[in-house]
């Protein structure tokens, strides 16, 4: 493909990256931008060109050798929800932007030792940094089959540096405070790491099936190469001792890579996306790993003899066979998993020299006295300025010092350097006794090593057999022999360096800790990071902080760099949270460190203090007085605790007592509505049974027999009606308090409902209303009281009688069942009933109370007593209808065979 055509698709995809990127800043509370998925995903930036195309090379050369980089990060990931969560509490109630703060904070805001862990970082990421950009240029160079060139203006990969240092010094330093989420950057990183991740496995596929015939077809072939076996087995103890190595180293990286720090812990939104993490981010690293062995050994088959680089067989297979289409695709996977890396390293790089050594070591002094606009455009100047030298010197780098060398060398370089930070970084975490002394001595001396074991080497060229310091040693002692240091000779140079630097950096670590007590700042933050649980909700009373000082100083100070509008707002969240009068004049500790935190992600926790101090006084405390107030702190903590825990417990029975009350005033005003529609209902009756008994008394001579015996009969009729509503109500009663049993046995429901049926049938015949009921072929059994529910059906289809329309009436009877239950439903085609009236239908005298809706005949109490009845045998009853439609009643009851077979 020519130069112009694949330099104008790369146009195109970092154009649809700024727009992705810039489509997800506008949009930074959507549920597209801060959803877990895209969290997990951007914390693939782990897997870079080196993943793209080094795993392939070494998997080629050194067969299963590929697997430790994947396998520490898979091995250590589950402890994620403990340590990377405790990581994310302590840098999110902190403000801390970069794994230099979060060290440099925990040994006592530590300038110097935060300007060191800058260094360490910017030594081991800048020349990771180039290996991106040599995977740039040398893909670029196999894909449009042109050379490399000496001329950096002739040079793509100078265009592309200066594209990538344009995206990232405008999204990256969009917000003065570091800490701020990134949306846009995250967004355009996940893509891409969606992006890369198929790719690869498309051209997986493409090698395993189309130009092989899967992966025995793969096996086959390869198994007949020489060295195969060799190649593809773990080896004996020496090199199971080398995976092992390489297996802490990269576990390490996952959490000390400065991209992986800020993509894990700043760029993080919620804690509960870790959930996500745990399980997506090893299945993508599975996913990558698929198709490595197929492609690696594919290109072994196809090109044996032929000296090509290993590293780029992904691009040479499609290529060999003609396919430009797929050539290109896996240029742009290669192209994703190298800029991601270099946007998301440069970004995090640029925040530690900013902040950790301009800002405290350059003109910290000249922010103490301009205004808000002019030092937040000088520290967005200073990033952009940091980001931009930052990637033009990794570019020089890799002009004149990593294209002798492969991906993975340069890769796993990069990986011991930044494990220098491992025993400050964890001792930080979960011992109290780790100080700034011991973690500088540690990180010196183990880089020390790690310089004279493998920078050096690699400076001077580990391909220079004529080197009398890589061959024999300085002044030909052997016993000091780089690659080989004290005798250690089972050890590949990576794993060397790795053992000797962190076993010197480990044991000084711990011994000047324990032999040197730090000071009480390093002390208090060694409480409050080792017990952040503790401290997360009000971490300003764990500060240990004396002397003189005063609000209006800090406020000052505060303005410069927020504004007034944004200190004016922090200052009465202050005030509100620990209920502090806003007239109080002088700052406590709790100030203090509050005025730290909201100035930490502007410029650092080292120029933060820097910045504070210079307009307080501050008293020395003692050690011991230290752990005094420190004690009564977490006593403090402790009561607030059980204060608020008694409080809330208080609140919850006070809210269980007003919802008593209130049920208790429902119930009573029930009881009153229960007794005034009792006596109209019983007055009902009487009142017909005196008016007609009134009459025959003073008209008895008078009456004809006729209308004597008829008003006989009503005397008759309104006693039995009176006889069945004082039934009704002491079954009522009995049902809710529980005094009536009911009797459950095995029944036909189909034959209950027959019987039913024909107790009524002259009311339907009377009427001439059609019943529809066809009994089930197969007996239907249930387990009820059979009077009771007989009771249900006659009530219902009672009810449904009365409802029919006065022509045309029609009743349909169904019964249907499945595993647990069995449902009869009973339906009439009369007017139907409101949808508001679905639930209190079921009340007692419902009807009587709302007339518009009473029934012809009836005391109301029936479907009250039948939903009494279905729901003491465990079923429901509810109704379903559509005006005009007519109503249907269902209820349920325990299916029997399901019953049976619990």
């Amino acid at each position: 493909m020519s130069s112009i055509g694949l330099l104008l698709i790369l146009t195109l995809y970092v154009s649809i990256l700024f727009y992705i990127a810039h489509w997800a800043e506008k949009r930074s509370n959507s549920k597209w931008t801060t959803n877990p998925y895209i969290y997990s995903f951007s914390l693939a930036v782990y897997c870079t060109a080196w993943t793209y195309y080094g795993s392939i090379g070494v998997a080629a050369q050194s067969g299963l050798s590929y697997l430790p980089i994947y396998l520490g990060p898979i091995i250590i990931i589950p402890t994620w929800m403990i340590i990377l969560k405790r990581i994310i509490r302590i840098s999110r109630v902190n403000k801390i932007s970069s794994i230099a703060d979060f060290i440099s904070l925990r040994y006592g805001n530590s300038r110097f030792l935060g300007a060191l862990v800058t260094l360490i970082c910017i030594f081991g990421v800048l020349p990771y940094i180039a290996l991106q950009l040599k995977s740039i240029s040398d893909t670029f160079n196999i894909v449009t089959n042109t050379q490399s060139s000496s001329n950096i203006f002739s040079d793509t990969t100078t265009y592309v540096c200066l594209a990538l240092a344009l995206f990232a010094s405008y999204y990256g330093t969009k917000y003065v405070d570091a800490s701020e989420k990134r949306r846009g950057i995250v967004t355009a990183v996940a893509m891409e790491s969606i992006l890369k991740l198929i790719f690869f496995l498309i051209i997986g596929i493409y090698v395993t099936y189309f130009v092989f015939d899967g992966f025995d077809d793969i096996y086959a072939k390869a198994v007949l190469l020489d060295s195969f076996d060799k190649k593809n087995t773990i080896g004996g103890l020496t090199e199971g001792i080398n995976w092992f190595f390489l297996c802490v180293l990269s576990m390490f990286a996952i959490f000390l890579l400065p991209r992986q720090f800020h993509t894990a812990i700043v760029e993080n939104n919620k804690e509960t996306h870790i959930r996500t993490a745990i399980w997506l981010f090893p299945l993508y690293l599975l996913l990558f790993n698929i198709f490595v062995f197929p492609i690696a050994w594919g290109g072994n088959i196809l090109f044996e003899g032929q000296g090509l680089n290993a590293d780029t067989y992904s691009l040479l297979i499609p290529q060999f066979f003609n396919n430009n289409t797929l050539t290109v695709l896996v240029f742009l996977g290669g192209f994703s998993a190298a800029i991601s890396m270099i946007i998301v390293s440069s970004i995090s790089l640029s925040t530690m020299l900013s902040n950790n050594l301009l800002i405290p070591y350059g003109f910290v002094g000249s922010l103490e006295n301009t205004s808000q606009e002019k030092n937040n455009k000088r520290i967005l100047n200073s990033r952009k300025i940091a980001i931009f030298s930052l990637i033009i010197l990794a570019y020089f780098i890799y002009r004149f010092f990593v294209l002798d060398y492969s991906l993975v060398s340069i890769g796993l370089v990069s990986f011991v350097v930044i494990a220098q930070l491992a025993p400050a970084f964890f001792g930080a975490l979960f011992w109290k006794r780790g100080s700034k002394k011991g973690a500088i001595t540690g990180i010196v001396l183990g880089f020390l090593v790690c310089f004279y074991t493998l920078l050096l080497p690699y400076a001077i060229g580990i391909t220079s057999s004529s080197s009398a310091f890589l061959q024999e040693g300085p002044w030909a002692i052997e016993l000091l022999k780089p690659f080989h240091l004290f005798g250690l000779d089972y050890l590949e140079p990576i794993q060397n360096a790795f053992f000797w630097s962190m076993l010197l950096n480990t044991m000084s670590y711990l011994a000047v800790s324990v032999s040197f007590k730090g000071n009480y700042r390093e002390r208090n933050y060694a409480e409050m990071f080792v017990d952040i649980d503790k401290y997360i909700t009000n971490h300003e009373n764990a500060f240990v902080w004396k002397g003189t000082a005063y609000i209006s100083d800090i406020k000052k100070v505060l303005q410069r760099f927020l504004g007034e509008d944004r200190t004016k707002r922090a200052l009465n969240i202050f005030n509100l949270k620990y209920n502090i009068d806003k007239n109080i004049t002088t700052a406590d500790a709790r100030f203090i460190k509050f005025a730290e935190n909201l100035l930490t992600g502007h410029i650092g926790t080292a120029s933060a203090k820097i910045l504070i101090s210079s307009v307080i006084k501050e008293d020395k405390i003692s050690l011991p007085e230290v752990l005094r107030i420190l004690e009564e702190s977490k006593e403090n903590i402790i009561i607030n605790k059980k204060l608020t825990d008694t409080s809330n417990e208080l609140k919850k029975i006070s809210d269980q007592l007003k919802h008593a009350n209130q049920e208790l005033i429902k119930k009573d005003i029930q009881k009153d509505e229960f007794l005034d529609t009792v006596t109209h209902e019983l007055r009902t009756p009487i009142t017909a049974i005196r008016a007609a008994t009134e009459i025959l008394h003073d008209d008895d001579d008078e009456i004809p027999n006729e209308l004597r015996k008829q008003f006989l009969k009503s005397i008759i009729s309104e006693s039995d009606r009176l006889n069945r509503l004082i039934d009704k109500i002491l079954d009522l009663e009995k049902f809710e308090t529980g005094k009536h049993k009911i009797y459950l046995s095995k029944n036909n429901i189909s034959k209950t409902i027959k019987n039913t049926i024909d107790s009524v049938r002259q009311l339907i015949n009377n009427k001439n209303i059609a019943i529809i009921f066809n009994e089930a072929s197969e007996e239907i059994k249930a387990f009820y009281d059979e009077e009771r529910i007989i009771q249900v059906i006659h009530n219902l289809v009672s009810n449904a009688i009365k409802f029919c329309p006065e022509t045309n009436g029609e009743i349909t009877i169904t019964v249907t069942e499945n595993n647990k239950d069995v449902a009869v439903r009973i339906h009439n085609n009369g007017k139907g009933i409101k949808v508001e009236e679905f639930e209190p239908i079921f009340d007692k005298f419902y009807q009587s109370r709302n007339q518009n809706v009473k029934k012809p005949v009836g005391s109301g109490l029936g479907l009250a007593i039948c939903k009494q009845i279905i729901e003491h045998h465990k079923g429901s009853i509810w109704v379903e209808s559509t005006e005009g439609n007519g109503a249907t009643f269902i209820f349920t009851l325990p299916n029997y065979n399901t019953t049976e077979n619990q």
